[in-house]
């Protein structure tokens, strides 16, 4: 009796540990999506739009009239993200985060410059990232082929890094002929091809949970300033501070300081958490936040400008706001 009592508490542990790892594997954190079409889908469709980027005519996709418009891509979009969900993924709807925008846009078309009196100037995809804050913007193009069998669809399916803007999982190829609507075809096409192309996007993610997110972080400093980069505070240079700053803050230490001058600091590659102390995801502004917080307090006293590109770009002008 005493062997059989000690052989079932030996299978309840094992039974309890195999429980837990499954759970734990259950609960992995999975990066957010949203789900666009791509560029060159808007363009052959003609949902494009110009808006002025500091001067210079940009062309940019125009998904809200795509989404108006188009028949097909709400029912695409929704297809897609039916699959990347039951494949564990959170997802981020994009139309709904246009509309979400669209009832802020007369408040931020009040807002303007202090000073100056400019008003703000964001390209409409930064808008929509700053909104949705997702990890991983995936785009659709497709194409319907008509033969004698039917209707063949072909797709290319990527996914970029809403930080960095990196390409980091790509998928193409053919559906089999059929007479269904797009959107089934489309979902049939990706099917056969979507798990090499989730384990592109888990695989990217994972490496950004264990060595941080990529950003970029430039100082630079107004040309009316008292002080440059290489005034002394302390018996050092302000811009060996915050090199010290940085490299404390980094994951593991890792950035590249590709420019140092005494008007300027370009960080690159400049690894960051994924989230903050408290679970909340972590974007390069908060991430600057900490930096602004340092330079305001003893002994530097300064005032920084602070300003986003997108979510995995800032830059802090030193002197004045």
């Amino acid at each position: 009796m005493v062997f059989n009592m000690k052989k079932l508490h030996f299978m309840l542990l094992a039974f309890g540990l195999l429980v837990s790892t499954n759970t734990l594997f259950a609960q992995a954190k999975k990066p957010t999506l949203i789900i666009l079409p791509s560029d060159n889908w808007c363009e052959q469709r003609y949902f494009m739009t110009e808006f002025d980027n500091q001067g210079t005519k940009q062309k940019v996709p125009n998904y809200k009239q795509a989404f108006q418009e188009d028949t097909e891509i709400g029912q695409v979009i929704s297809k897609i993200g039916s699959l990347m969900i039951d494949r564990g993924f959170p997802l981020k709807d994009a139309e709904q985060e246009l509309k979400a925008i669209e009832t802020r846009a007369a408040e931020d078309n009040m807002t303007a410059s202090k000073t100056s009196g400019a008003e703000l100037n964001e390209s409409p995809l930064d808008i929509l990232k700053n909104k949705a804050k997702a990890d991983i913007i995936i785009q659709i193009w497709w194409k319907v082929s008509k033969t004698e069998e039917g209707k063949v669809i072909s797709f290319v399916l990527e996914a970029f890094d809403a930080y960095t803007n990196k390409r980091i999982a790509a998928s193409s190829g053919n559906g089999n002929p059929g007479n269904d609507i797009v959107p089934i075809l489309l979902e049939t096409a990706i099917l056969n091809n979507i798990d090499p192309f989730v384990n592109q996007l888990q695989a990217h993610f994972d490496d950004l949970l264990e060595n941080g997110r990529e950003i970029r972080l430039t100082v630079r400093t107004w040309d009316n300033w008292e002080h440059d980069l290489e005034s002394e505070f302390d018996g050092e240079e302000l811009r060996d501070l915050i090199y010290e700053w940085v490299q404390k803050n980094a994951v593991a230490g890792r950035f590249n300081e590709t420019n140092s001058s005494e008007y300027r600091i370009d960080y690159e590659q400049l690894r960051i958490p994924v989230y903050d102390d408290k679970g909340r995801a972590l974007d390069a502004r908060q991430y600057a936040r900490q930096l602004v917080k340092y330079l305001n307090g003893a002994p530097f006293d300064f005032e920084v400008k602070l300003i986003t590109r997108g979510l995995g770009e800032v830059i802090l002008v030193l002197g004045e706001k």
